[in-house]
């Protein structure tokens, strides 16, 4: 558990009793164009989902886990790795603050730091990667607070309702 438990919070793995918090978050429409999401999940396709997360990183190719806020023990958030590659030694790691008031208060950061570890030095990766969108300050500090070099720059990649965004490709490679 030394990976997943910081100060501010800590990170445990998606259960069914998520489900309701899960389909909340999955279908606002406010995160649908960092989460590149076109449609609204139904409940079953979510509890389907779950019960796959158990599923080994190595098989499912990715993992999702919960943050909570460890002085209310309550779930705030997202974490995800996604696209692992263990041949190539790199995954994507993507993260939601659901709630806009929990913002701003270090999860994101702890979040990331405790992940990233465990990426690193549990499954011996040689990097993380992420995809931001260019308008999306808070992320972009979080990432190169933690270590992200930005790699490049999709221009017009993701389509909003009335607009086109640039999306940044950022990277981490760990030291060895």
């Amino acid at each position: 558990m030394g990976y997943f438990k910081g100060e501010k919070i800590k990170l445990r793995a998606l259960e069914m009793t998520d489900l309701d918090l899960l389909y909340e978050w999955e279908n606002n429409p406010a995160v649908w164009t960092v989460s590149n999401t076109v449609t609204p999940y139904s409940r079953h396709i979510l509890q389907e989902y779950i019960q796959g997360a158990s599923a080994d990183i190595y098989s499912s190719k990715q993992l999702r886990m919960v943050i909570e806020a460890t002085s209310t023990n309550s779930p705030i958030g997202f974490i995800d790795l996604f696209g692992f590659d263990p041949y190539s030694s790199k995954t994507g790691i993507g993260i939601l603050i659901a709630e806009s008031k929990e913002r701003n208060k270090g999860f994101a950061t702890e979040a990331l730091e405790l992940m990233l570890r465990y990426v690193e030095k549990h499954l011996g990766l040689n990097q993380a990667y992420c995809n931001v969108t260019a308008n999306n300050d808070q992320s972009v500090r979080l990432f190169e607070n933690a270590g992200f070099i930005k790699s490049g720059t999709k221009k017009e990649w993701i389509r909003t309702e009335d607009n086109w965004l640039d999306e940044i490709m950022f990277q981490r490679i760990f030291k060895k």
